[in-house]
């Protein structure tokens, strides 16, 4: 007797919610109220907070930088075990885009960073997830370039050195975090401009691949 090849069937796994990338997904949206609540209190003149600003600052920066660390693990185990659900395709980019835009937002609320750079970061994110929407319509890949990937970086470096805002020795985390944030600030200008030239050759090449498949028009006799 034969024996039957079984053929696992993925349709079911793509509906699922409860795997571990998904989890850690969940943990980093949860973790975005815990950095802003830690920040935001620091706002107001309560007598029993001012002494605890600086832990709060410190504590709010390495809530961040384990919500940035859950961001890597949860790609790395969904590429690595071969897990895509659609719960975690949807809110996997927009917890990212959560963690970032709320904690720009605050920073600039406590004068930590300026408007014009707020503004700069978040339409640009704004930006780019339209087009990427539009590319995926159209069925175009387009991958993120170097200069878009050195903006993350110089941004998460630099929002975690501003939450804490502090001086260690000679090293000022305000002045480095500073730095940082103006720098991912021009590298997002420059990203956008490249990701949409990259999208604009793509449309156009696949115009002249539909314009070449075109069947010549017939001639009467």
């Amino acid at each position: 007797m034969s024996e039957s090849i079984h053929i696992p069937d993925h349709s079911d796994q793509e509906w699922q919610i409860d795997n571990l990338p998904n989890r850690l997904t969940i943990i980093r949206v949860l973790l975005i109220p815990v950095i802003i609540g830690a920040l935001y209190i620091t706002l107001f003149d309560i007598p029993w907070v001012t002494p605890y600003e600086r832990l709060l600052g410190y504590f709010a920066a390495v809530v961040f930088i384990v919500a940035s660390v859950t961001d890597f693990l949860d790609g790395f185990i969904a590429r690595r075990r071969q897990i895509v659900t659609v719960f975690g395709s949807f809110l996997d980019p927009i917890a990212d885009k959560f963690l970032v835009v709320s904690s720009l937002i605050i920073l600039q609320e406590m004068g930590r960073i300026p408007v014009i750079i707020v503004i700069i970061l978040v339409l640009r994110e704004m930006y780019i997830t339209a087009l990427r929407l539009m590319a995926m319509e159209r069925g175009i890949s387009v991958p993120v370039g170097a200069l878009g990937k050195w903006k993350t970086t110089f941004q998460m470096i630099a929002i975690p050195l501003l939450m804490a805002y502090d001086t260690i020795g000679q090293i000022s985390m305000a002045l480095l975090g500073s730095i940082f944030i103006y720098l991912a600030s021009l590298f997002s200008l420059y990203s956008a401009g490249q990701y949409s030239l990259g999208l604009l050759r793509k449309i156009k090449h696949l115009k002249k691949q539909k314009k070449k498949k075109k069947p010549p028009l017939s001639e009467g006799v």
